[in-house]
């Protein structure tokens, strides 16, 4: 089994429930099991800021999965929930992230891991770091962004 840690955030419908339904199904992802979940999280968009704020989470999870197999199924998941991908930063239903996954270092053409931008984002490592503070992260690079826990 790998743990790996998956980033979770919406904006759309009902943003708060999209991340709660997330939580469970990623439970149920096959030969996964959920080990944490992160508080909610309120923040402003990034990139594309003409948007509504956005509900993050992390969650830990123990999977048998390949770091491939596991993007796919967190793709499925995302499509599940209607995610379009009309351009860069744009509003979403549901956004799952894979962020690391073990000790893996990947860089191909459909997925990286470490997220390549991931210490960049406090709505990824303010959640991240609740559950996993073992984790050598620090916040430095994101200090200006706004981030609320929201439960």
């Amino acid at each position: 089994m790998t743990v790996a840690y998956v980033g979770i955030g919406s904006n759309l419908g009902d943003p708060r429930a999209q991340v709660l339904q997330a939580f469970d199904e990623l439970g149920r992802l096959p030969q996964t099991r959920l080990v944490k979940k992160s508080s909610l999280y309120r923040s402003a968009p990034l990139g594309y800021t003409a948007q509504p704020q956005f509900v993050n989470a992390v969650a830990e999870l123990e999977t048998g999965l390949a770091a491939e197999r596991l993007l796919a199924e967190l793709q499925a998941m995302e499509a599940r929930h209607g995610r379009q991908r009309s351009f860069r930063n744009a509003p979403r239903t549901l956004d799952l992230d894979l962020l690391l996954f073990g000790d893996l270092e990947l860089d191909s053409s459909t997925l990286k891991v470490p997220h390549p931008r991931m210490r960049e984002r406090a709505f990824v490592l303010r959640p991240l770091l609740e559950i996993a503070p073992q984790l050598a992260f620090t916040l430095e690079a994101c200090a200006g962004q706004t981030i609320e826990r929201i439960d």
